[in-house]
């Protein structure tokens, strides 16, 4: 295992591995982070599981370099990478545990390679983050080009501002600041990016294809996402299920991490 780590591919991404079980736990951050977002939830599987954590090229420790425009135009780039630090652990059986965009990496990652996987945990997912006929998703298109141009055009003014609405929970600012640390931390070339792929990606007609059991893990209160959107996840997703936290926010792995880890508990324990 710490040759593979030292891989071309684990280098990349920053892997890192931890735990002592034999079954797997993969954890892909969401946009704007990187695999310390998950410290408040990890240390309650570690006795029981390998864990798998890492950074998407452009995040935390990765290397920058790697980054490549044509690769990492749409999300089955980033699936890609998934697939190769599977295929360079040699992992089998995985559950891939993905907050926000990485919901639907990881939904492309196991439908390319069904036969890793054994399950999949959506944490605040979106399929498609623009409105729709018959489907809302929660921004109309001339809203999201204004976000990303005050994107483009002032990054870290974007990233204080944005942090607060993602996080909710006002009467705790400390959770906003330390996702804006997080943005701030971010190549924000990649960044713009990544936010560009993320929000302009549509990957509703991959959730039929769905061959693992998965489960939707949703806040009550969602900037980014809802109660619609997880029901519509479940509506056409074969074997998907949803649990409904009373908190809010965007990243209740961050402001409520014991019923995060109640329901990936539950989750991991059923047949």
């Amino acid at each position: 295992m710490n040759d593979a780590l030292d891989s071309p591919v684990c280098l990349r991404n920053n892997v890192k591995v931890l735990g002592k079980g034999s079954r797997v736990l993969m954890f892909g951050h969401g946009f704007g982070c990187d695999q310390n977002t998950w410290r408040l939830i990890t240390p309650a599987f570690e006795a029981e599981y390998k864990i798998v954590l890492f950074d998407y090229v452009g995040a935390g420790h990765s290397d920058l370099s790697a980054y490549d425009d044509k690769r990492y135009s749409s999300l089955e780039g980033y699936a890609t990478d998934v697939l190769e630090i599977c295929e360079a652990l040699n992992l089998q059986n995985v559950v891939f545990i993905g907050h926000s965009v990485s919901s639907m990496i990881g939904l492309l990652a196991v439908n390319m390679a069904p036969e890793k996987f054994s399950k999949l945990v959506f944490i605040g997912p979106s399929p498609r983050y623009l409105n729709d006929v018959n489907y809302p998703g929660g921004l109309e298109r001339d809203e999201l080009e204004e976000l990303l141009d005050i994107m483009d055009s002032n990054y870290l003014g974007w990233s204080s501002t944005i942090a607060g609405h993602i996080m909710g929970n006002p009467d705790r600012p400390e959770l906003a600041d330390g996702l804006a640390t997080s943005f701030c931390s971010t190549n924000p070339e990649i960044a713009k990016k990544f936010a560009r792929v993320t929000f302009l990606s549509d990957n509703r007609q991959d959730l039929p294809n769905l061959k693992v059991p998965s489960l939707t893990i949703q806040c009550r209160e969602d900037f980014l996402t809802n109660d619609d959107i997880a029901s519509y996840i479940q509506k056409i997703t074969p074997g998907n299920q949803i649990t409904f936290l009373e908190s809010s926010g965007h990243c209740p792995h961050l402001s409520d991490p014991d019923s995060v880890i109640r329901a990936l508990k539950s989750f991991l324990q059923s047949s």
